[in-house]
């Protein structure tokens, strides 16, 4: 089975309500006004620790079984945030990998947590190794960032909640990396809306998810630098979740540029006055360039926050996007 039934979505919605905000739906007029049709932000940015990923991190953690010594994961930033969250909440210890690719605001942020922080290689596939060592050498669980039935379901809560607030959504646009979101949100929104149109957004930097649909299986694609670092990373050689739901559950897959990113980040803060990373701006982006025109009513969701404050000033200061990404 590669499609998370709704009945998991539903008991981790129900699993990790005391644990993560139900974030708002909040229409934006601006936005609005340029597609023609009404859209509304989905505010994931706003979630503890800054970032969605804390609805997957704590229904697996909430999912393990009891005498679990530890967890361990491999990262771009967020899903070791979110999973060391879980984890001191849970009273486990935590391990995470990540690239030299990843912001050093991350890592700290990490650290602050109490997690133990190994900085291995050039991309997450590096990252990845080095978690399966862990978890081998000392006895730790795994929990993957994205390619997992209890990520997905966790991811998922989001679709549930976008479906109770906007019962007639037709398009929902969701930034697409290792595809844990997408899986979730997919599964969620077309069990309870069929009609509505899930479409994902990736940079054209190293967009794994995006060339592995392409090329109709998965496949290794070089990671890069670039303002959406957390849609960074590969889906795995095996990914046994994510590739097929999302062949199954996406209508239509779009990628960005670096300079439209850019856009996005300074669009979302001046006209919404929200600040979000490079990967939460992309479906921002997307409308901005014209490169989807959504349908019907429209929600777009903003999953992160957790950009460095240097990086943000810069870009709204209109530095060259390429320029920062490297």
């Amino acid at each position: 089975m590669s499609v998370v039934p709704l009945t998991e979505i539903q008991l981790a919605a129900e699993r990790i309500r005391p644990a993560v905000l139900r974030t708002a739906l909040e229409p934006s007029p601006g936005l609005s006004r340029l597609a023609g049709v009404p859209v509304h932000l989905k505010m994931e940015h706003r979630q503890r620790i800054g970032a969605f990923k804390l609805r997957g991190a704590t229904n697996a953690v909430l999912s393990l079984a009891s005498g679990t010594r530890g967890v361990v994961a491999a990262s771009t930033g967020n899903h070791g945030r979110a999973l060391a969250f879980a984890a001191r909440q849970a009273g486990l210890t935590c391990t995470i990998c990540l690239s030299r690719l990843v912001p050093a605001n991350k890592i700290a942020a990490i650290e602050a947590l109490g997690a133990r922080v190994h900085v291995r290689g050039a991309g997450q596939d590096d990252a990845q190794r080095e978690a399966d060592r862990l978890a081998a050498d000392e006895g730790l669980i795994g929990v993957p960032p994205f390619d997992h039935p209890a990520i997905v379901a966790g991811q998922g809560t989001i679709g549930l909640e976008i479906v109770e607030d906007l019962p007639d959504v037709e398009t929902v646009i969701v930034p697409l990396s290792g595809g844990g979101l997408i899986a979730g949100v997919a599964a969620a929104v077309k069990a309870l809306s069929p009609r509505a149109r899930i479409v994902g957004v990736s940079m054209e930097r190293g967009a794994a998810m995006a060339k592995s649909l392409e090329a109709g299986r998965p496949i290794e694609v070089e990671e890069r630098p670039t303002l959406a670092d957390s849609l960074g990373g590969g889906i795995g050689l095996a990914n046994r979740w994510t590739f097929e739901a999302a062949k199954r559950l996406v209508d239509e897959v779009l990628l960005v540029t670096e300079s439209e990113i850019a856009a996005g980040i300074r669009h979302i803060y001046r006209e919404e006055r929200e600040v979000v990373e490079g990967a939460a701006a992309v479906g921002v982006s997307a409308i901005l360039s014209g490169r989807v025109r959504p349908r019907g009513p429209t929600v777009v969701i903003l999953t992160g926050r957790n950009i460095d404050p240097a990086l943000h000033l810069r870009i709204l200061n209109g530095a060259d996007a390429l320029e920062v990404a490297v």
